[in-house]
C-alpha cells in the first residue's frame, strides 16, 4: 500500500503544475525554465546527501530520460495555449498511458500471468474510451479553432511519445532512481536553455535576455514555483517507477488529469458547456478506473 501511496505523488504535483503555470504566466521559455531551475537545486540537494557514482550507464540514461523530456515538456506547455489544460490532459495522460503500460508488459515483462494480461488490456481499454469523451466538444460549442486544435493534438502526440523516454530510461539502463537525479537534470537545463533561447526569439516582449520574458527573466524565477511542484513529483514518479514497475508507476502517476482538469475548469474557467462537463466528467471516470485496472496488477 505504501508504495502505491508514493506512486500518487506525483498525481497531485503534476495535476496542480499546469494550473499554477498558467496563473503565473509568461512565456512558454519562462514556465519550463522555472522548472528546470528548482529541479537543479533539488537535485544538487538530493546528491550531497546521496554522492553520484558516475557512470556510462546513469550518463546515457539521463540523457535519454532529460533531453526528451525537455521538448516533451515545452509542447505540453504550448498544447496548453492551443487546447487548454482541461483538454490536453486527459489527451496527453490517455496517451502515455497506453504506452507506457504496453511497454512495461511487453518489454520489462511486468505482466507475466494471464489475468494481469487481461485486466491490464481492460484497463487500457477504458482509458481509450475515456480520452475520447474528455475531447467531445458540442456542435456550435467549439471555440478553439480547428487549425489550433489540429496543432494541439499534434503536438501533444509528439509529447506523449517524447514522455515514455523520460518514463523509462531509468528502468530501461538499471539505474538508481536518486543517482539520476542530477545527471538528468543537468540535461533537462542545458536542452532547455537551446531551446528557450529559440521560443524567446519569437514570443518573448523584451527579447530572450530581457528582465521579464527573458530565458532568466521575472517570469522564470517565478515559475520556480512551479518547479517545486514538479520537482517533488519527479523524484516520486523515479522511486514509483523502480519499485511498482513502469506500467503501474506511471499510470498512478498519471491520474494527475484528475487534478489538472478539474483546476482547468474551476480555477482557470476554461469554459464547458454542461453537456461537455458530464462528457468529461465521465471521461475522467474511465480513464482513472482504467487507471486502478492497471494498478491492480501490481497486486499479483
Amino acid at each position: 500500500m505504501g508504495s502505491i501511496l508514493i506512486g500518487l505523488i506525483p498525481a497531485l504535483g503534476w495535476g496542480f503544475q499546469g494550473i499554477v503555470m498558467q496563473k503565473i504566466g509568461g512565456t512558454t521559455a519562462n514556465k519550463q525554465m522555472g522548472m528546470v531551475l528548482t529541479a537543479l537545486v533539488m537535485s544538487i540537494c538530493v546528491a550531497l546527501v546521496d554522492p553520484i557514482v558516475w557512470s556510462p550507464a546513469l550518463i546515457a540514461a539521463a540523457a535519454v530520460n532529460g533531453i526528451p523530456w525537455a521538448i516533451a515538456q515545452i509542447l505540453q506547455i504550448k498544447s496548453f495555449d492551443y487546447l487548454g489544460v482541461s483538454r490536453a490532459m486527459p489527451l496527453t495522460a490517455g496517451m502515455q498511458l497506453i504506452l507506457t503500460s504496453i511497454i512495461g508488459a511487453f518489454y520489462f515483462g511486468e505482466w507475466p500471468q494471464a489475468w494481469q494480461m487481461g485486466v491490464g488490456f481492460a484497463g487500457i481499454a477504458l482509458i481509450i474510451v475515456g480520452t475520447v469523451l474528455t475531447t467531445y466538444t458540442e456542435a456550435g460549442q467549439e471555440t478553439t479553432s480547428k487549425e489550433d486544435i489540429r496543432k494541439g493534438v499534434i503536438i501533444t502526440a509528439i509529447s506523449s511519445v517524447l514522455y515514455v523516454a523520460y518514463a523509462t530510461a531509468a528502468r530501461f539502463f538499471n539505474v538508481d532512481s536518486f543517482q539520476i537525479l542530477l545527471p538528468q537534470a543537468l540535461f533537462m537545463l542545458a536542452a532547455t536553455v537551446v531551446i528557450a533561447i529559440f521560443v524567446s526569439k519569437r514570443d518573448s516582449v523584451d527579447g530572450v535576455f530581457g528582465r521579464t520574458e527573458g530565458v532568466f527573466g521575472l517570469k522564470s524565477w517565478q515559475n520556480m514555483l512551479t518547479g517545486i511542484l514538479w520537482s517533488v513529483a519527479n523524484i516520486a514518479v523515479l522511486f514509483s517507477n523502480q519499485v511498482n514497475g513502469v506500467a503501474v508507476g506511471w499510470t498512478l502517476a498519471n491520474m494527475n488529469l484528475i487534478f489538472a482538469t478539474l483546476g482547468g475548469l474551476f480555477i482557470l474557467h476554461e469554459k464547458k458547456t454542461p453537456k461537455e462537463l458530464k462528457f468529461v466528467i465521465a471521461g475522467m471516470i474511465l480513464i482513472a478506473a482504467g487507471g486502478i485496472a492497471i494498478g491492480a496488477t501490481k497486486l499479483g
